[in-house]
């Protein structure tokens, strides 16, 4: 569908989307993946993660409302359905059993590092033919960046 008054050109609408949709499924596979670990993590400073990672949740749902609605002012539908998202995700599949805190850190930290590195990837993409696009992606990644500066400060030592 296109809308009758269209912001972008085709060509730029379609790279555009082409760039936020795999961002779209990273966030909601995220969000997903969050609340997994929100579930199951156990031991000693249990409920500072548990309720860390609800906090997380809440910045990674509500930026999917935004990169979703983003793609239907551009005229598209977004793609966000359960099968969309599992074939599409570009992380790992989570744990599916209880993971101990320390680990927990580490395995929410690639998560957020890896899907930062795809929206970084689409901010290129995106920045010439559409600035406003790019400006949400900035604000996303910016958000999750200072996400994932609080997760590695319980990681401990550097890498």
């Amino acid at each position: 569908m296109s809308w009758k008054r269209d912001i972008l050109k085709t060509a730029a609408r379609d790279k555009v989307v082409k760039a936020l949709q795999p961002v779209l499924c990273d966030m909601l596979d995220l969000s997903m993946q969050l609340k997994q670990a929100h579930w199951c993590v156990k031991g000693m400073g249990f409920l500072t993660l548990h309720e860390q990672l609800d906090d997380i949740v809440a910045t990674t749902r509500n930026a999917s409302d935004e990169i979703a609605e983003r793609i239907v002012v551009l005229g598209v539908a977004p793609q966000g359905h359960c099968q969309t998202v599992a074939a599409d995700t570009r992380l790992d599949q989570y744990a599916d059993k209880f993971v101990d805190v320390e680990k927990t850190y580490t395995l929410v930290a690639d998560r957020l590092d890896k899907t930062i590195t795809g929206i970084r990837s689409a901010i290129e993409v995106v920045g010439a033919p559409d600035p406003i696009t790019e400006d949400l992606l900035i604000g996303v990644s910016a958000d999750l960046e200072k996400h994932l500066w609080m997760v590695q400060a319980h990681e401990g030592e550097a890498r």
